[in-house]
């Protein structure tokens, strides 16, 4: 790009910023886009896509999400450095991946080369980065422990340093697995060290590259001879070229032992938190589905997922609708494309998973799934921000999502905070990964 390209395309740039979030507002009230049979607008693809994003202004000392009615909510830790995702350790210790988007290799591109596109990407930098997204990865687990169950760490421990961009983690036996940006590897583990020193092991190498989607989150299955590993998609429907996208938008399973592994379900556009049923013994993953064909396309989703299955991206969503955008279209696999089992609503961005379990929790949170919802970036008005319950019975979701936890925006729409995972701790009380409000939150039965 010339000089006078350049001071164009910056023009252009601020011009774009000043009308950003000016385009088409939703139409469909939020409760149509939720459920088993949601409602789908006919696609509104604008000029410039509608940017509606919360500016990140973090908590005060003091100030916390809003628990629903009979919980109570404490500040596990605060004051960590970008924390994406929660695990806990049979003793009860808790894990937490402080964690960013890695950068992208020297004189890469994502979403094309031409003018158009760098100033696109310099909008949606500038943007991301009033949404908190911006910081550099800390690349760090750290450790924390309440042992006196008070809800507050007395302990906060770095745990691992110098990885690449850490998300998912799954101890199997005395390894414990963590999912960097770009492979599976794996450190052993004694039960209460609060430290691991040793040089991380590589068990598979994973798709990588300008990672438009970084995250990669891992979980065992029940005997722990299977890991399964999501990869999110290297585009919103494919424009860096389907090369790009080799292995990605995809959950693979890997033999834990050899590190062997192959394609379990594909056409999940960006997938994060899965889950075991604890009834039908059935995989469930919460999927953010593609951008900018309005504020009511396209709801994400929570599924099962079926070994072999496709579920569209990027041809397809919900099945057989074809995404028109997308070139050369494919209508072999828009034929094979399953729609998914639930809707989450449009933008809500869904990335923690954890199913509950009795006890822990009040009564009407026993059987389900809690859903850390990130919150919309394209959608006039916001949705997500918060954390909701999802009844199951049966196998299958009974109802409509519940507020669990909210607040996180306030009444200008700052936020906050923005949930990602979610996991149960050893008591059964529900944790939630805040990456803008630089905190774990404890949400647990009120007193």
């Amino acid at each position: 790009m010339t000089a006078p390209q350049q001071a164009s395309a910056l023009a252009l740039a601020a011009a774009l910023l000043l009308v950003a979030g000016c385009g088409e507002t939703a139409k469909l009230a939020p409760e149509l886009t939720t459920g088993p049979r949601p409602q789908l607008a006919q696609p509104n693809k604008t000029l410039i896509p509608t940017v509606n994003v919360a500016t990140a202004v973090g908590w005060t000392d003091t100030a916390s999400p809003i628990p629903a009615e009979g919980l109570q909510v404490t500040a596990l830790a605060r004051g960590l450095d970008h924390p994406r995702w929660v695990y806990t350790l049979p003793n009860g210790d808790i894990l937490v991946a402080e964690s960013n988007k890695p950068p992208k290799p020297g004189g890469s591109s994502d979403g094309g080369s031409g003018v158009v596109a760098k100033v696109r990407n310099w909008v949606m930098g500038k943007l991301m980065a009033r949404a908190g997204a911006g910081v550099p990865s800390a690349n760090r687990i750290t450790l924390l422990r309440d042992a006196d169950g008070d809800g507050l760490a007395e302990v906060k421990q770095v745990f691992m340093t110098n990885l690449m961009s850490p998300y998912g983690m799954a101890l199997v036996g005395n390894e414990l697995f963590i999912a960097n940006a770009d492979a599976l590897v794996k450190v052993p583990y004694t039960e209460g060290q609060t430290s691991i020193s040793a040089n991380p092991t590589l068990v598979t190498q994973l798709p990588a590259g300008i990672n438009h989607h970084w995250t990669k989150n891992v979980i065992a299955n029940a005997d722990g001879s299977k890991l399964y590993v999501t990869v999110g998609s290297n585009s919103n429907i494919g424009e860096n070229g389907l090369a790009a996208e080799e292995g990605r938008a995809a959950i693979w399973e890997v033999d834990t032992k050899s590190g062997e592994k192959r394609l379990f379900a594909s056409g999940l556009r960006n997938p994060n938190g899965m889950g075991w049923d604890p009834d039908t013994k059935a995989l469930w993953t919460v999927v953010n589905e593609r951008d900018e064909i309005g504020s009511d396309l396209v709801p994400d989703y929570l599924t099962s997922v079926k070994d072999g299955a496709f579920y569209g991206w990027p041809w397809s969503y919900y099945g057989g609708i074809v995404d028109a955008r997308v070139t050369p279209q494919n209508p072999e696999m828009t034929a094979k494309a399953i729609a998914p089992d639930y809707a989450l609503g449009a933008h809500v961005a869904p990335l923690g998973l954890a199913f509950s379990r009795p006890g822990g929790m009040p009564e009407q949170f026993a059987s389900g799934v809690f859903i850390g919802e990130h919150g919309s970036w394209n959608r006039k008005p916001k949705s997500g921000y918060k954390v909701v319950f999802v009844p199951f019975i049966g196998g299958k979701p009974s109802g409509p999502p519940v507020d669990v936890l909210t607040g996180f925006l306030t009444a200008d729409e700052k936020a906050q905070g923005r949930p990602v995972g979610v996991a149960l701790d050893k008591g059964g009380a529900l944790l939630v990964a805040d990456d803008v409000g630089n905190a774990v939150w404890r949400v647990s039965r009120a007193k």
